[in-house]
């Protein structure tokens, strides 16, 4: 089989969203995402109610992709998904259709870590979008995972630093929740901060060695920081909105870009990626394409739709594996806590 014409199918359910891709080679034909919106109504995601609406979204979303790729089944060379990290009843939803596609096709399976997609989308063929040569450093941020991973190959990955509690994704959904904000919080500070002043209240940075990362102090930090200004002046949330936000994000990038140039710094490595939904954060953005005339970086920063999850990043995961013969057993199980 020559490697000029492979098709691939990639699924992704790892958490609360439904989603699968075709790519052809290394560039995506269609990527289809089914959000749950049912878990706004309990200001965070239930894994039961996700894992049933991954049953209902998955046929669906599978037969959009095909339909927009303009794809048949039979012209599919591999079935690819992600097989972990994530909670555990949706991973079994993705895993279970990809297994049984695979085996009614009679193509091969390709298992894929999901955080390895988060950081293998900066290779999908996208105009206008550089790919990092190796090594090059990447920071994988959001809703469930912070990690600083050197990335010596396409699978020669090592994480050198991680939260030692909460993600990154989380500190800013926590800390909406204390302002009153909706979940998912992250999106709404964003655009809050930009009408506020980053400076205007000060919250501690957690000492943390080496090249870890720990988000949990800064949330007691912000709880007991409204509670006594609200004590003092019942509208205070209401007043400063703005400039809470925007103090909360500035000490959320500044604790991200701090271990980043330490890591920068021990590997010698100044080629920069991010991937993860938090990516999508604009503050974030800034401060990475920031840190090319500061610190001397290159910077990659993936196409919007590639950051948050998505099955592009398993598409080109799984091409990128086909393409080494890297392929899973069909008796393969899903793994909620799987390391990169």
């Amino acid at each position: 089989m020559t490697s000029e014409n492979i098709y691939i199918l990639g699924i992704e359910s790892s958490c609360d969203d439904t989603a699968a891709a075709v790519i052809h080679n290394g560039k995506i034909l269609s990527n289809v995402v089914a959000n749950q919106t049912i878990h706004e109504a309990y200001g965070g995601v239930v894994p039961e109610l996700a894992s049933r609406a991954h049953q209902q979204n998955i046929v669906p979303v599978v037969h959009e992709a095909l339909k927009k790729a303009n794809v048949i089944k039979d012209q599919l060379h591999a079935i690819a998904f992600t097989r972990g990290p994530g909670l555990m009843g949706s991973l079994l939803v993705g895993t279970s259709f990809a297994k049984s596609l695979a085996l009614g096709l009679n193509i091969p399976l390709i298992d894929v870590n999901h955080m390895q997609g988060h950081i293998l989308a900066h290779f999908i063929e996208e105009e206008g979008f550089n790919k990092p040569p190796f090594p090059f450093l990447a920071m994988t941020i959001s809703g469930g995972h912070t990690q600083i991973v050197q990335v010596n190959d396409y699978f020669h990955m090592t994480v050198i630093g991680e939260t030692i509690d909460d993600a990154v994704g989380e500190a800013f959904d926590k800390s909406g929740k204390i302002l009153g904000l909706g979940y998912p919080a992250g999106p709404e500070i964003d655009k809050r901060a930009k009408l506020g002043n980053p400076k205007a209240f000060k919250f501690t940075k957690p000492k943390v060695e080496g090249l870890n990362f720990s988000f949990s102090g800064l949330k007691t930090a912000v709880l007991y920081f409204i509670q006594k200004e609200v004590k003092a002046n019942p509208n205070f949330v209401e007043e400063n909105l703005n400039d809470i936000c925007a103090s909360i994000q500035h000490t959320i990038i500044g604790i991200l870009i701090d271990k980043l140039k330490r890591a920068s710094k021990e590997t010698g490595i100044t080629h920069i990626a991010i991937g993860g939904g938090v990516s999508a954060n604009s503050g974030i953005r800034q401060a990475l394409k920031d840190g090319e005339s500061k610190f001397g970086w290159t910077t990659y920063i993936p196409k919007f739709e590639f950051t948050t999850d998505n099955a592009a990043m398993i598409a080109i995961t799984g091409y990128l594996k086909f393409l080494e013969g890297d392929f899973a057993q069909s008796n393969i199980a899903a793994s909620a806590r799987l390391k990169i």
